[in-house]
């Protein structure tokens, strides 16, 4: 696979701001430890620590993130937001990552609660978020897995569940438009969210999980039951069995059939 092209997603860029200053290593052990040095070195709202291969990257839940060199987009972008908008971006970046791949590539694409986005109901991009609060300031790191040409054949432990922009479309898709067109609409979101606009009812919108039964499970808990809506902030709601509304604020959900 060809190696991403600095220049040519330069020429793809439309933001303001974001991505404009790029940090590009060719092979690192994960963009989300890249983008945090560069936080913690005074880097503005808007870097993004970009790979083309990890050799220690993360997902949720502490689970590691399988990514061959040169086929997938494993950008971290660096935020500093004020509170309001925290809770929001957890529901503005898989709606950035859905958004251009749509733009990009005319794959439709649902997303599934917390923040994945998935396509015939296979995992196909993922949101990892990391906030830290250090005597420079607090900031926020958004880290996106997103499988654009990667073949899952060979990968036993994940080809049943996950999914890739190519193996949908059948052929394989230009990187460097793709993470371009990510970037524009997180900006065009994350701006809309701090002039006081809320992006919940669209992450809503276009969530599967909602009216399906599902089993959730946290640190220290899980509940089965209707995910039956989601709130304001983005935690979802369960009614349960008996009756009983969970409200999970963070954790992982799996779709009963």
């Amino acid at each position: 696979m060809p190696a991403f092209d600095i220049d040519r997603y330069h020429a793809a860029l439309r933001t303001k701001a974001f991505g404009r200053n790029l940090i590009f290593e060719p092979r690192v052990g994960s963009t989300m430890d890249a983008a945090r040095a560069a936080a913690e070195g005074g880097a503005v709202e808007g870097t993004v620590a970009l790979a083309d291969e990890q050799t220690a990257g993360r997902g949720r839940l502490g689970r590691s993130w399988v990514a061959p060199p040169a086929v997938n987009l494993l950008p971290t972008l660096l935020l500093r937001p004020p509170a309001p908008v925290l809770r929001q971006i957890a529901m503005i970046a898989p709606l950035a990552v859905s958004s251009a791949i749509v733009e990009s590539t005319g794959l439709q694409t649902d997303l599934k609660w917390p923040n994945d986005v998935q396509a015939r109901g296979r995992k196909l991009a993922g949101i990892l978020i990391e906030t830290s609060i250090t005597d420079a300031g607090a900031f926020v790191l958004v880290g996106a897995g997103i499988n654009v040409n990667f073949d899952l054949r060979p990968y036993d432990e994940i080809r049943d569940i996950a999914t890739s922009v190519a193996v949908e479309l059948g052929h394989e898709v230009d990187r460097e438009p793709l993470l371009a067109a990510y970037l524009a609409h997180f900006e065009r979101m994350y701006e809309a969210a701090r002039s006081g606009e809320s992006v919940q009812p669209a992450w809503r919108a276009r969530l599967i999980t909602l009216g399906r039964e599902v089993h959730a499970s946290w640190p220290g808990g899980s509940a089965d039951g209707l995910a039956e809506d989601v709130d304001e902030s983005g935690a979802l709601v369960i009614r349960t069995a008996s009756g009983e509304r969970v409200t999970v604020e963070a954790g992982d959900v799996t779709l009963r059939k």
